[in-house]
């Protein structure tokens, strides 16, 4: 049997639209669709007739949920660790050497929001709505939260959205940064690739020349944080509160955290 196709590619001249497609899961990430996507942004990365890549989720419900939570029940913390510290979709994306465009289309949420922050420009539908919510499941970020999201907030948003779980508007999110720009929904598609045309027609060497130092501007302290949060995250995979944040979100009642 054929394994689903969970991430869709499609090719508009010089512009590669890539799509999350678990719309009945809210597009929500679980490991072959992790690994679809890494097949995905190595194939791109090496088409020369791909110059920009757009990255969106199937429908009009949301960009990505989030990790699939049914994969959290069971994992041992060496487990995560070694997932954690192999190469991720947010370091894929983060290091793809063309310009990369989020699309996003409805909800953006934990692992959802940051591969979005990993991405170069973030362009949001008004109806989508942005979140790490990984604290409401006795969590914590492991896709780089806690390193992309100050850098693109500011200290004192970043820990009022990881420390309450709050979700935002798209209004709220390009106020304090987190997005680029807000569109009508009906309008995200049009003029994101509008966009992604003007880019695509500028010199695909200045391109990359241009992303690999503005990444260069923060890649020193970003690596060794991110090294940090990965130990960070797979400890809290010891939690008895991160079982029963699981436990809870999948009984769908109220978690009854212990601290412990």
């Amino acid at each position: 049997m054929n394994e689903p196709r969970n991430v869709v590619v499609e090719r508009q001249g010089a512009i590669a639209i890539a799509t999350i497609n678990r719309p009945d899961k809210r597009n929500a990430l679980d490991n072959p669709t992790r690994l679809q996507l890494l097949a995905a942004f190595d194939e791109l990365r090496h088409d020369k007739g791909v110059r920009v890549v757009v990255l969106t989720g199937a429908g009009t419900k949301a960009f990505i949920a989030g990790a699939d939570v049914n994969e959290f029940v069971g994992r041992k913390p060496v487990e995560v660790l070694k997932a954690l510290h192999e190469t991720t979709i947010f370091d894929a994306a983060d290091a793809f050497p063309k310009p990369l465009i989020a699309m996003i289309n409805g909800w953006c949420l934990g692992s959802g929001n940051e591969l979005a922050m990993a991405c170069d420009i973030r362009v949001a539908a008004e109806t989508a709505r942005f979140g790490q919510p990984e604290i409401n499941l006795g969590m914590m970020p492991g896709g780089g939260a806690t390193q992309r999201l100050p850098r693109l907030v500011g200290l004192g948003r970043a820990f009022k959205l990881l420390y309450t779980g709050q979700i935002i508007d798209a209004n709220e999110a390009l106020k304090i940064g987190l997005v680029d720009e807000v569109v009508p929904a009906r309008e995200l598609r049009s003029r994101t690739m509008l966009l992604a045309e003007m880019i695509a027609s500028r010199s695909a060497v200045a391109l990359q020349l241009i992303k690999e130092g503005i990444r260069a501007s923060v890649r020193a302290p970003l690596d060794d944080g991110l090294r940090h949060e990965a130990s960070l995250a797979s400890v809290v995979f010891t939690s008895k509160d991160m079982a029963e944040g699981v436990a809870a979100f999948l009984g769908k009642r109220q978690a009854r955290f212990t601290g412990e």
